[in-house]
């Protein structure tokens, strides 16, 4: 069987959006019919709820902290590689067509192609602008456009994505490939043409009991977050969206029109729908997106049609885009290498029950950059595991909730004696997180929370362990600081071994340089 895999994203959908995920009036039949033709995750994550954090993590198999792109307009390291990269290296046709948003540009990105994808199909937003008159390119970015035109499919950026999608589908899908579908869309400023411009214009979006969320007992910057909402009686408030959530529907009709061409063309693809996070609608008082775990921002979309796989299938249990690439990888027969720091969870994709990840994390750091809202650094290490979820905010307070009795995320039960011990626990789990995934930003300061009695003292070295990079598909073995040869293991304890000279070492020792250790 060929190795194809159709990969979609939107941006900004959260996942009660979808109209799979309960609500029908969302109005996305496409989708829709992908969830009954495959699985739909209904506890997936973001690992950041921002859109190039979230990309990086999802396009490199690692953490916005692991990878460099850890805020937006800042790109990934360059010794980093995505799928892309590692599966044309691997043989396969590799095309990205849309929002990249990882290569450290601004919002639209360089209008270069990123190392790894097929410089044929590279589209992103620069070169979008680039086919528009500078009039034009200020229209494009005008919501208001809208009350005054019917703004043609055709001149909006998802419509042009969708169809070099069905150009790069009409002339390889018949091969092995890794193709990737990335809307803006729904996104600000969620141009579309009728009828989704006006279909939800006397909508109201269900507004759950958080919209009241008056903020007692949560973190402090979202109180300063929530500015002059803070104080509003919002009893019966009604959440208005019209455009965007018409917006969503249009996106919806662009990824119908590139799930034909795969069912008429390449009907054994896999096939992965998601988005990069969620947008809050007015819930906790909040908007947009940002420095919180909140559901609204956090949980997002998954759907998967695999070959062979079940039909139908619900999988109920916390998953992250973290798992994508090991996943993808695997499908396609690629080693998935040990830098990787999510797991496969191709057996989900294909209809399996077990539970995978015992737990997901999520992060966030910086939000005040170029197009975004105000709010600078805001460094935040989260865990759930299905039912409790942790948040450290290392320069604000911390939360924890019990989703189970509270899905909306209202009781703080952080300082609460009777969830104290689930509280540690989540919190030692966090902390042992951040060390495996060498977050640059870790230190004791995460564990010296007000309310963790039993953290040790702060210490300079403080846990004393370190650990390297095994980029090994890409990069010779990194060498250890203190002998100077390969690594044996990547994370260990400082400063471990011995620091006397021992007669074997002096044996052979006339201080001249090897001939056979020169270069050149």
């Amino acid at each position: 069987m060929k190795k194809q895999v159709v990969f979609l994203m939107t941006d900004s959908t959260r996942w009660d959006m979808v109209g799979c995920y309960g609500n029908p009036a969302m109005r996305t039949p496409h989708l829709d019919r992908l969830a009954s033709e495959g699985v739909r995750f209904d506890r997936a994550y973001t690992c950041q709820p921002v859109c190039g954090p979230a990309r990086s993590a999802i396009f490199t198999g690692q953490f916005p902290h692991s990878c460099g792109g850890w805020t937006n307009s800042v790109s990934i390291y360059d010794n980093c590689h995505t799928i892309g990269q590692r599966l044309q290296d691997s043989g396969f046709r590799t095309a990205f067509i849309g929002k990249w948003h990882v290569d450290g540009g601004d919002y639209f990105g360089t209008g270069k192609p990123s190392p790894g994808w097929d410089p044929e199909y590279w589209y992103d937003m620069r070169r979008y602008l680039e086919e528009l008159s500078e009039n034009e390119r200020r229209l494009s970015r005008k919501s208001a456009l809208m009350d005054r035109r019917n703004v043609p499919a055709e001149f909006t950026f998802g419509h042009r994505v969708t169809d070099r999608a069905l150009d790069f589908l009409g002339k390889y899908g018949d091969g092995d490939f890794f193709l990737t579908v990335s809307y803006d869309e729904p996104h600000d400023p969620a141009l579309c043409p009728e009828p989704y411009a006006s279909a939800f214009r006397d909508y109201a979006f269900p507004a759950g009991e958080n919209v009241t969320d008056d903020l007692s007992g949560k973190p402090a910057h979202q109180r300063v977050w929530a500015g002059d909402k803070l104080g509003k009686d919002r009893t019966g408030l009604q959440v208005k969206a019209p455009r965007f959530l018409g917006c969503n529907s249009f996106a919806d009709f662009e990824i119908g029109r590139v799930l034909e061409a795969v069912r008429a063309k390449c009907p054994d693809a896999l096939v992965i729908y998601t988005s990069d996070h969620g947008d809050f609608l007015e819930s906790h008082r909040l908007f947009a997106k940002g420095p919180a775990p909140y559901d609204e921002i956090t949980r997002i979309p998954l759907i998967v049609s695999a070959p062979g796989g079940a039909r139908g299938k619900v999988y109920p249990h916390p998953v992250s885009h973290i798992d994508l690439a090991p996943s993808i990888l695997e499908y396609m027969g690629v080693p998935v290498p040990k830098l990787l720091e999510g797991r496969s969870i191709l057996p989900a994709m294909r209809g399996g029950e077990e539970r995978i990840d015992p737990e997901i994390f999520m992060e966030f750091g910086r939000y005040e950059i170029d197009h975004d809202g105000f709010g600078g650094f805001q460094p935040m290490r989260a865990v759930f595991d299905g039912r409790y979820k942790l948040a450290v905010n290392l320069l604000s307070d911390d939360e924890l909730y019990d989703l189970e009795k509270d899905p909306g995320e209202m009781n703080n039960l952080i300082l609460d004696p009777e969830t104290a011990k689930i509280r540690d626990r989540l919190h030692d789990r966090l902390l042992d997180w951040m060390n495996e995934t060498r977050d640059p930003f870790r230190g004791y300061y995460w564990e010296r929370r007000p309310w963790r009695k039993d953290a040790r003292e702060a210490t300079w070295a403080y846990t004393g362990w370190t650990r390297q990079r095994e980029n090994e598909e890409y990069e010779d073995r990194q060498l250890d600081y203190d002998t100077g040869l390969p690594m044996e293991e990547a994370s260990r304890l400082k400063n471990t071994g011995p620091k006397t000279v021992s007669e074997e070492e002096l044996r052979d020792f006339d201080g001249s340089v090897s001939p056979v250790s020169r270069r050149g």
